[in-house]
């Protein structure tokens, strides 16, 4: 990249068709070791039903740790282009604060500026004990269940293997503890949302 590196050009895409491509983190491996005026083949895969609500007012839960947090700056642009007045809310995480805190200043403009509601941060290797969005959201979880009493829609973004399935556990969690229900009917309101189309993951 002219005038060095960008951290923020990170597992991008899963392969590479060039064979020699480094297996770990190839897409950013074959971006570092390309000459600087190299013509690199990309494609768009859109994702239709990922996208923002359309009714103005709906609250929205965006939870997208690491490169997970991309699209969700789009959907805040969006909500603010369209004049959308519904609250919204990030949970964003990284290891460290210094090193890995993707649009900083970005991200603290928007909360400056109202409209991004709140900013929940998890930084997995600032302490001793680790923490992820997934314990973030537990210790807002009367916040979070009261969201989505109100409506809220929730979307998730990031790692498939670990994280999408850690914020499941957590949503039917909240719903069990902050909503009284037993295990089976959590579950069940979790898929009813995802079935309304209220709760909608994009994760690799």
């Amino acid at each position: 990249m002219p005038g060095g590196s960008d951290k923020r050009v990170r597992r991008l895409c899963l392969a590479s068709h060039d064979q020699s491509a480094r297996a770990d983190e190839a897409c950013s491996a074959y971006l570092a070791d390309s000459p600087q005026d190299a013509s690199v083949p990309v494609y768009v895969q859109p994702t239709a039903h990922f996208r923002p609500p359309s009714d103005p007012a709906t609250p929205t839960i965006m939870i997208g740790p690491g490169t997970g947090i991309a699209p969700f700056l789009g959907f805040l642009d969006e909500r603010r282009a369209l004049g959308h007045r519904g609250r919204n809310w990030l949970f964003f995480g990284e290891q460290r604060r210094a090193t890995d805190f993707y649009y900083r200043d970005e991200l603290t403009a928007l909360c400056d500026d109202g409209l991004l509601t709140r900013l929940d941060l998890a930084f997995s290797r600032d302490q001793r004990a680790k923490v992820y969005v997934q314990d973030r959201m537990r210790e807002h979880g009367v916040q979070l269940w009261s969201w989505l009493q109100e409506g809220a829609h929730v979307y998730v973004c990031g790692d498939a293997s670990r994280m999408a399935k850690d914020v499941d556990r957590t949503l039917r969690d909240i719903a069990a503890h902050h909503g009284g229900l037993p295990a089976e009917d959590a579950a069940a309101y979790v898929k009813q949302l995802a079935a309304a189309k209220r709760y909608v993951r994009d994760v690799y």
